[in-house]
């Protein structure tokens, strides 16, 4: 019987060399062959991607689950999407991928709303044409407006210094009143209905009134760091209304926050003039959270009794929080209320790099803003050491230092 070669069978014939085999190596193939292996695994992981996303196998269940195996904690009384800083260079009608992203990603996670904190595209330039600020919000509707309407998921948000700045020149006239014709045209389009329901809206998009799920919420014109004294007067008498009163929460959205958080925007002219005092207005009312962006970075705090949002960003020019050298990640916050437990609210931030999700604890336990000090919203200024209430003093004195 002739014998049989090892393994498969095979009969070996007279004279046969044997086989040897050779393991390939990435840099065995030539550059030419590298490009195409590359281009190759691109395109396999984008169709993985997609196949992934249109089977919904990367998004949620029913119980809120979210792709790359993060998930969300249960429904509760109110979930709120909220998103920030969308744009990119003056005058551009594309968005980062993370734009894109976060907007797969919403429908999925079944928000009763999405809030927005300003610069949704990207003017403020006298550069720009009155046709090019509308091409900007005809791709703001294609991008994210539309994508909302269709899943009929209601649309709050706050005008940015990109969308409607508020500056005014030596004459007190608006600066950029092309642009703030163009968004409230824009805004009051019946197409573009952002499916709030409305409470005041007189003066919107700038400022209005509005509640979602039995919640009170408030938006002024951030877009600069000055109210008028007269809206100012608005602000106050909204909150005093009864829609308000009643309200089983209430919370505040503006573009500009009130303090410093952010290398590079940590000074006037970045956040709201007389910040102490609006806090005062805010706490006055019992509003829960005032939503924040343009600082291009995220941070969830809290100074005195009122709690702070800064959203951080999507779009392009992340920032590093104040003291920190790496740049805040882009991100996408989901908030989770519980009416029956006053004040309590839970937050689930996503990097929209990867989809990991923020830790409350990898944050400073407090930033020292030019204006104040911002606390973590976990702690309390008594759960500050004494070392750490010192380095505020001598950074800021005790006035700055000390609240509620």
């Amino acid at each position: 019987m002739p014998s049989k070669g090892r393994g498969n069978g095979r009969r070996k014939l007279q004279g046969e060399m044997p086989v040897r085999y050779k393991t390939l190596h990435f840099r065995d193939f030539s550059d030419d062959n590298k490009l195409k292996l590359r281009r190759w695994a691109f395109w396999a992981m984008a169709i993985a991607v997609f196949v992934g996303i249109i089977s919904g196998s990367w998004l949620t269940s029913p119980g809120g689950s979210v792709g790359l195996g993060q998930t969300l904690p249960p429904r509760k009384d109110l979930r709120i999407a909220v998103i920030s800083d969308l744009n990119s260079a003056y005058g551009s009608t594309s968005y980062e991928p993370e734009v894109h992203k976060a907007l797969e990603l919403i429908p999925s996670m079944k928000p009763d709303l999405v809030l927005c904190s300003g610069d949704m595209v990207a003017g403020q330039s006298p550069k720009l044409t009155n046709a090019q600020i509308q091409a900007m919000w005809e791709a703001f509707d294609r991008g994210v407006a539309h994508p909302l309407r269709r899943a009929g998921i209601p649309f709050g948000f706050t005008m940015g210094n990109h969308d409607a700045s508020g500056a005014l020149d030596q004459n007190r006239r608006f600066r950029f009143q092309n642009e703030r014709d163009l968004a409230a045209r824009y805004w009051r389009n019946p197409a573009h209905d952002p499916g709030i329901t409305f409470l005041d809206k007189s003066d919107f998009p700038f400022y209005y009134t509005f509640t979602q799920n039995g919640v009170f919420f408030l938006v002024w014109d951030g877009s600069t760091h000055l109210i008028p004294a007269e809206k100012l007067a608005w602000v106050e008498k909204a909150l005093a209304s009864a829609p308000a009163r009643q309200a089983k929460l209430r919370l505040a959205i503006g573009h500009l926050p009130l303090y410093g958080v952010a290398e590079g925007r940590n000074k006037p002219g970045e956040v709201m003039a007389n910040a102490e005092q609006l806090r005062a207005l805010l706490e006055k009312y019992n509003v829960h959270t005032y939503v924040s962006g343009h600082q291009h970075a995220y941070y969830p705090g809290r100074r005195g009794n009122l709690e702070l949002l800064h959203t951080g960003l999507l779009g392009a020019g992340p920032r590093a929080l104040i003291g920190q050298e790496r740049r805040s990640p882009k991100t996408l916050t989901i908030l989770d209320f519980t009416f029956d437990q006053p004040g309590q609210v839970q937050y689930t931030t996503y990097d929209m790099k990867n989809l990991a999700t923020v830790r409350l604890e990898s944050l400073p336990r407090f930033l020292l803003g030019h204006n104040g000090r911002v606390i973590r919203r976990d702690l309390r200024q008594g759960n500050l050491t004494p070392a750490e209430q010192q380095a505020c003093i001598k950074n800021l004195g005790s006035a700055l230092c000390n609240t509620k």
